[in-house]
């Protein structure tokens, strides 16, 4: 656009200006015939005019033969005559006979001209400025559906990168993940990075700020950092690095608008990774459940289904688990002589440990009472085998009885169990004491025998104390004395009715709450 005033081959005319602005040639088109009439009107030898800029002037314009810089900074020593103007700046040289009215009408023209033409540019800058957010969160937008359909906790780590080094322009990118006081190293694109960050590093807090050096070795040879942490609900989750933004002119920093988009991008992150989060979560515990329902399952094939016919007696159990797996364990098993042994054992502690020890119970007694009789000698067996085989701090209370119907008499061992209960035909009531430390405390614990005879219409209970302890919504017990009573009151009904009542009124009692403690019945009458 250099083109000398002075040696124009035709003389420019208002009309020719005013022609120009109509036509919308452009800007610096319109501004160049304005300079160019100002230079013929004036007899300047030659003219730039510049804008203003944050630091400066830039040239727009020029005409004449003259070599005017194309910038200026404010406090530039200019060697040439000048017009500061409103939204920029005139530089001319005049010739001999030149002359130039500083408050003419050509200034004037000029000036308003050129805060017309600043005007319309931040008008496009900012036009465009919103076009391209649009596209921006359009891009983000899209980016954030991407992700956010991803489950999988390791495929969406590399996407998150992925995207997130492309959204920016960006030639490397690291995603590290949280892991206590520490960035963990979870996915790296173009190139190294450096395995764990520390959260109170000065040079990581630097680079979360915006204000790391170039040179810091987070990603080994990169030139220009951008750093930001994600997370939900006010929780850190992790850190997006990325480096180098590609441009035409090579590499180069990140500008102020990349960090919003950065920022944006996080958050989408954050969110993505939580809900990929929740359904790995979501699918363990559904594992879980399926797991305890199997070991529930297992648990529920150890009790008895069909309880063994006794001449002179009726025989019956109950048991109900406070969780999908118990920790008590009861059961009737046919023996010699035409007997039946009935035991009902309390694990300590809840859920799956007590559960495998109700197995381990299972199996022992059934192996040792083929081969030992029912009595002190068979305890002291199972206490050394649950002892060498269980955790120091587990243990097992335990009643075994004996039911002889030939002497109509029950024979028991008490290991640290709740006694059991003779409710008589009359309403009596006679404990079947303790005998002995629980089972698994000590391997060498010691167990006596007792024995006590039914008459007719005798009822034995043997229980596990989440009956007794049973709580009610006013954090009040269910109690032994009105166990005891409840019993009484039904002892002459059929064993299956004991067992209802007996539920509903501890159901009843508890007024829905959960229970803590397992709850288990076995009940032994002689009819004859």
């Amino acid at each position: 656009m250099n083109q000398p005033a002075a040696f124009l081959e035709n003389q420019l005319t208002w009309k020719d200006v005013l022609e120009a602005a109509t036509r919308r040639e452009g800007e610096r088109s319109f501004l160049l015939r304005l300079v160019q009439f100002l230079c013929q009107q004036t007899g300047l030898a030659a003219a730039a005019l510049y804008s203003k800029t944050e630091g400066g002037f830039e040239r727009l314009v020029t005409t004449g033969s003259e070599a005017f810089p194309t910038s200026l900074a404010t406090d530039d020593d200019l060697g040439y005559d000048s017009v500061l103007l409103p939204e920029g700046l005139l530089l001319y040289r005049p010739a001999e006979d030149g002359r130039l009215d500083l408050e003419g009408p050509l200034i004037l023209a000029l000036s308003s001209a050129l805060g017309a033409a600043q005007l319309r540019g931040r008008l496009k800058q900012q036009n465009f400025a919103i076009n391209y957010r649009g596209v921006e969160l359009e891009a983000l937008y899209d980016v954030g559906l991407a992700i956010a359909s991803m489950l999988n906790l390791e495929q969406l780590g590399e996407e998150i990168l992925l995207r997130a080094v492309s959204l920016l322009d960006a030639r490397r990118g690291a995603l590290y993940l949280r892991a206590g006081d520490r960035y963990v190293l979870d996915h790296t694109l173009g190139g190294d990075a450096r395995q764990e960050l520390p959260l109170e590093d000065p040079q990581v807090k630097a680079l979360l700020d915006g204000k790391l050096p170039a040179d810091q070795n987070f990603l080994p040879g990169a030139r220009h950092l951008m750093g930001l942490p994600f997370g939900a609900d006010g929780r850190p989750q992790g850190l997006l690095i990325v480096a180098d933004k590609e441009s035409r002119h090579g590499v180069g920093p990140f500008a102020v608008s990349d960090r919003r988009s950065l920022s944006l991008f996080a958050n989408q992150a954050a969110i993505a990774l939580e809900t990929a989060h929740l359904h790995r979560q979501a699918l363990e515990k559904e594992r879980l459940e399926r797991e305890l329902e199997l070991a529930a399952d297992i648990q529920r094939r150890l009790l008895p289904t069909i309880f063994p016919r006794l001449k002179g007696f009726e025989l019956a159990g109950w048991s109900r688990p406070a969780r999908h797996v118990g920790g008590d364990y009861y059961d009737l098993l046919r023996i010699r002589n035409d007997r039946v042994a009935a035991v009902l054992a309390d694990v300590s502690g809840k859920g799956m440990p007590a559960a495998l020890m109700v197995s381990t119970v299972h199996s022992a007694l059934r192996l040792l009472i083929d081969q030992v009789e029912v009595g002190p000698e068979l305890v002291r067996r199972l206490n050394h085998h649950i002892a060498e085989s269980s955790a120091p701090n587990k243990f097992i209370t335990l009643l075994l009885a004996e039911v002889n119907p030939g002497s109509n008499e029950i024979r028991y061992v008490n290991a640290g169990h709740n006694p059991g209960l003779l409710v008589g035909s009359s309403g009596e009531v006679v404990e079947l004491e303790s005998g002995g430390l629980p089972l698994g405390l000590f391997d060498n614990g010691v167990y006596k025998a007792g024995s006590i005879a039914l008459g007719v219409g005798d009822l034995v209970c043997i229980y596990s104390d989440g009956i007794t302890e049973s709580a009610s919504p006013r954090d009040e017990e269910f109690g032994m004395s009105r166990f005891v009573d409840l019993l009484r009151s039904v002892r002459d009904r059929p064993l299956s009715d004991i067992v209802s009542t007996v539920d509903k009124a501890v159901s009843d009692f508890a007024g829905g709450l959960n229970q803590g403690d397992d709850q288990t019945l076995v009940l032994i009458r002689r009819t004859s």
